[in-house]
């Protein structure tokens, strides 16, 4: 099928191609927590702390990105937008491709502190957690309405609404995984639980 049949038929289907690259990436990060993907090679702490912060960078570049796409909205530049919306959907991409192997093939740190902190740093995590995986279908939704139709097209579509609602919750998502790496990995100590 060439690249022009599929992505008519993307723009003919946007909730159906949302759904099935939904359930893959909700299939690898559960296959990678529950090791039932065990493609990843095992790795030890010092890798899992320089994955931690190189993940931090992409959140924070994704982030970035996020904050200046909803900028240039709001300014009318719809290029600028563009290209900042799929630079932080690239960005996320990266991040999954270090935090399945951190995850599959490394392990996990667990929060060490003040019983008060600790149960801010929870709630906060929970928090991220839940939100990141809420956002998934609704940020591909955007990205593929957005990469399937022109801008005069997608005044026509849900995607003006659907975006303010991905970059919202992704933003805030992004923003609590960053305070809980700080906080995990440069406040206060942490514990490691090998996979």
């Amino acid at each position: 099928m060439s690249t022009v049949r599929a992505r008519q038929r993307a723009k003919e289907r946007p909730l159906v191609v949302t759904a099935l690259l939904s359930a893959l990436g909700y299939a690898l990060v559960i296959g990678a927590f529950a090791g039932a993907v065990p493609i990843f090679p095992d790795i030890g702490r010092e890798t899992v702390d320089l994955l931690s912060h190189a993940i931090a960078v992409v959140n924070t570049l994704a982030t970035a990105s996020l904050v200046l796409g909803w900028y240039w909205i709001r300014q009318g530049e719809v290029r600028k937008h563009r290209a900042a919306m799929l630079s932080a959907f690239v960005l996320i991409l990266l991040f999954l491709m270090l935090y399945l192997p951190k995850v599959g093939g490394g392990g996990e740190k667990h929060f060490v502190g003040p019983e008060t902190v600790r149960l801010a740093y929870l709630i906060m995590l929970a928090i991220h957690i839940v939100l990141s995986a809420v956002s998934v279908p609704v940020v591909i939704y955007a990205v593929v309405l957005g990469l399937t139709h022109s801008p005069r097209e997608l005044r026509e579509t849900p995607h003006a609404r659907v975006g303010r609602i991905a970059a919202g919750t992704w933003i805030l998502s992004l923003v609590l995984g960053v305070v809980t790496y700080v906080m995990l990995n440069h406040v206060y100590d942490a514990t490691f639980v090998p996979s």
